[in-house]
């Protein structure tokens, strides 16, 4: 059976709202534009994106069409005009990114840092006798050793010689631990 309609008639036809005639059109020009994609883009899954980019812009853009060109042609400038589009987002937010990954590597391995000393320091203090341990998690909690003192009911000499003796104490057990 012999094609009666042209793509250009069709383009047309679909430019002014004929659903089955875009529906023709894509028929028509569907696999040779996702080869065409494929070939801009090297990648299947990015020529499906941009295939599918493209599909879902035309009927828009096919208000623009007008017979100068044939249908292929146009539809290639489109496709060729969408990959540059897509290309320049992409280096776009490749440029704005950049740096990102290192950012996030560093900031992983710092807060793994902090979780390791803070874990210690919480095992650490396990080992003193309650009263340090109260005086240096009120001193570590931002306390002055006035506040501290008012708190426990001591004087705010009692709260320095308990932080130095608590300080002695963890220095203890890290040198303990850097031996085993």
């Amino acid at each position: 059976m012999r094609m009666t309609t042209t793509d250009e008639d069709l383009a047309l036809a679909a430019a002014s709202g004929d659903g089955a005639a875009f529906s023709s059109l894509l028929d028509r020009h569907y696999d040779r534009l996702f080869a065409f994609c494929f070939r801009l883009t090297g990648t299947r899954a990015d020529a499906e994106d941009l295939t599918q980019d493209i599909c879902a812009a035309l009927p828009a853009k096919l208000q623009s069409y007008q017979r100068r060109a044939k249908v292929t042609t146009w539809l290639y400038r489109v496709a060729v005009n969408a990959a540059h589009d897509r290309r320049r987002r992409r280096a776009t937010y490749t440029k704005a990114t950049t740096g990102w990954g290192d950012w996030e590597v560093n900031r992983t391995a710092s807060a793994a840092e902090d979780a390791e000393k803070h874990d210690w320091l919480s095992t650490a203090m396990g080992t003193l006798n309650d009263d340090l341990r109260d005086t240096l998690a009120l001193v570590l909690d931002d306390m002055t050793h006035a506040q501290a003192a008012d708190i426990l009911g001591v004087s705010e000499g009692t709260i320095s010689w308990r932080i130095s003796e608590a300080k002695k104490h963890l220095k203890a057990f890290k040198e303990k631990e850097d031996v085993a």
